[in-house]
């Protein structure tokens, strides 16, 4: 038999969801994330007070068959999703946000575990949440650089023929092309050019810059290292 909650317990799984769910944003917000500090606050007390709702209403109809404490808890699962698609960007062949989604869901589960009265879990789920968007950032951009991924966003006149002069430069240093994509740009003649290319390490990129800057009809180019 589940025990009623007083007011004074469901005020500490609220504080603490406030608390767990904040240190997840902080991490967030201190890498200028879309979803950050007071977003993941609320999405954490969001789903520890549903949690806390399901309990109560459980209590108050338990003699009746059809109350389920985790019919409504079960909806915040699936309708954190809406959230986190919201900070997921696409921009040219790069696609942004999918870790603060994750983390967004992730934290709804925290909120869930604290407002089930899941102490342990909880704080153990934040601290490993924060463990895997910290530490292991460092690990992800570590292997994207080894692997010698890099992201080309390069500006050039919107004529026929320009990604093909692209192509060719890049294959003069042995660069392997393994991604394409092209974002017009309002207004002007001009586009973007997006390239997700392997780089033989030997290959000295500044030279790729200026060989790739001089080429005709090319107006500006940008590389950055692959990472999430």
């Amino acid at each position: 038999m589940i025990q009623i909650l007083s007011q004074t317990e469901i005020f500490l799984r609220l504080l603490l969801a406030t608390l767990l769910g904040g240190l997840v944003g902080w991490e967030r917000e201190s890498n200028s994330r879309p979803a950050g500090f007071r977003t993941n606050i609320l999405v954490c007390i969001g789903s520890a007070l549903i949690m806390i709702v399901s309990i109560k209403l459980y209590v108050l109809f338990q003699a009746s068959r059809a109350a389920d404490p985790s019919r409504i808890a079960a909806q915040v699962v699936s309708g954190i999703g809406f959230l986190g698609a919201g900070t997921i960007i696409r921009e040219g062949f790069s696609v942004k946000g999918l870790t603060t989604a994750a983390s967004l869901w992730a934290v709804a589960g925290v909120g869930l575990a604290v407002g089930a009265g899941f102490y342990f879990s909880s704080i153990s789920g934040t601290v490993l949440i924060i463990l895997t968007l910290s530490i292991l950032n460092t690990v992800e951009h570590s292997i994207a650089q080894k692997s010698g991924l890099k992201n080309l966003r390069i500006k050039v006149f919107d004529q026929p023929g320009e990604v093909g002069k692209l192509g060719s430069v890049l294959g003069d240093y042995n660069i392997h092309i393994i991604d394409v994509s092209i974002d017009h740009i309002r207004n002007e003649p001009n586009i973007y050019v997006n390239l997700q290319a392997r780089v033989p390490s030997d290959v000295n990129q500044n030279q790729v810059i200026q060989h790739l800057a001089q080429t005709s009809g090319v107006i500006q180019v940008e590389w950055k290292d692959s990472g999430s």
